[in-house]
């Protein structure tokens, strides 16, 4: 089986030159500003739906084992560990339509979240993200009022795994969805023939601008697509 995570060093004994220039084009990255995952639409448990992140290292940083028809209104986003990071919930209403509600950690009754997504598959547009915020004048008060405001647009198309997160302020590309390239392995010295190892639909990459966006919040908004329009 391909290996999905971008650790090429071991995926074989030989690689040919797709794989060299994929694996030279990671090397010019600034990973002090930018984070570029790659997303497993795969449960490390037998019996589990979910997603498994790794880094550029090869490293696991997220995970969800909870994804599961039963499950889907009430989704964990965890670290390697399982620590709870971001809790996401479904919430229908017929007057406002689909929206997904964020929490921090493993969300109670009474927290409030931290963002709503808002379905829209406007044109291009998929989703609008709505961030709690706390207005100026209020921000002394005991009782401080949140307001949301559009913070971030979601653009593209999901299905081919190619999305655009955008500050909806500046219009600056915070995050990207993109497909994960195939490794071509094969073909050396031997004389052997190459093949194309494809990583298919299931494996992508989440590019995430860090210091425009916590990693752990594009991830979250990824979940929400895929719940969203799979």
């Amino acid at each position: 089986m391909t290996k999905v995570y971008p650790n090429y060093a071991a995926a074989a004994t030989t690689t040919t030159t797709s794989a060299k220039k994929e694996r030279e084009a990671s090397t010019t990255i600034d990973h002090d500003t930018v984070a570029v995952l790659t997303v497993w639409k795969k449960s490390l448990l037998l019996n589990c739906k979910g997603f498994t992140v790794f880094d550029a290292h090869g490293n696991l940083v997220y995970r969800v084992d909870n994804y599961m028809a039963q499950h889907k209104d009430h989704i964990l986003l965890m670290d390697a560990q399982g620590t709870p990071l971001l809790t996401i919930r479904h919430r229908k209403r017929l007057s406002l339509g689909d929206n997904w509600l964020v929490y921090e950690g493993e969300e109670v009754t009474s927290s409030k979240p931290i963002c709503t997504v808002r379905k829209q598959l406007n044109k291009c547009t998929l989703a609008q993200v709505l961030m709690t915020s706390i207005s100026p004048e209020n921000e002394n008060e005991k009782n401080k009022k949140k307001e949301k405001e559009v913070a971030y647009m979601i653009q593209g198309s999901y299905s081919k795994r190619s999305c655009t997160v955008y500050d909806n302020k500046s219009r600056r590309v915070v995050a990207e969805i993109k497909r994960k390239e195939g490794i071509t392995v094969g073909g050396g010295g031997g004389g052997g023939s190459s093949v194309v190892a494809s990583f298919g639909a299931d494996v992508f990459r989440l590019i995430v601008q860090t210091e425009e966006m916590d990693p752990t919040l594009a991830m979250a908004f990824l979940i929400i697509l895929d719940h969203m329009l799979s």
